[in-house]
């Protein structure tokens, strides 16, 4: 299943990994840096990272594009940061004109913490979603309901 944890593998204090308030559709264009800063914000505000972390995904995404392809771009902090993940979680951004993404157009953003190596399997997992050319529509196109329910797979 899609986001869900082991028992042994809980968030501390029972943190969800995505929160219906750390959707947000329908973004208005904005640059590639304050979209991360953003996309960060959110995750800090939610108690999954402390506030190094967001500068830690903007000097990932000097030295390596978060962008996945089919609209997607999946930023995240360096290894360096990983101390300051307190939790598991993301946020997700929707852009339906596009922004400009390092010379590719991109739709969804989903900024991305996580514990341990568990930042891999999320980066896979929401990849493999977008593959889905269904899925990534419904992504991009959807109220913070249908991408929670995408995301969760609480459908």
């Amino acid at each position: 299943m899609f986001f869900k944890k082991k028992k042994e593998e809980k968030a501390p204090e029972g943190k969800a990994l995505l929160y219906r308030e750390n959707i947000r559709v329908n973004c208005e264009a904005q640059p590639q840096e304050e979209v991360i800063r953003q996309v960060g914000q959110m995750l800090v505000d939610s108690g999954y990272v402390d506030q190094p972390y967001v500068e830690a995904m903007l000097e990932r995404e000097k030295s390596f594009s978060t962008f996945m392809g089919n609209g997607l771009a999946l930023p995240h902090g360096v290894e360096a940061a990983k101390k300051a993940i307190k939790a598991s979680g993301i946020a997700v951004m929707t852009f339906p004109q596009g922004i400009d993404w390092a010379g590719n157009e991109v739709h969804v953003v989903i900024g991305i913490a996580g514990v341990g190596d568990e930042h891999l399997a999320i980066l896979s997992t929401v990849a493999e979603k977008m593959l889905d050319d269904e899925a990534a529509k419904r992504l991009t196109e959807g109220d913070a309901d249908t991408i929670y329910s995408i995301l969760t797979e609480k459908e």
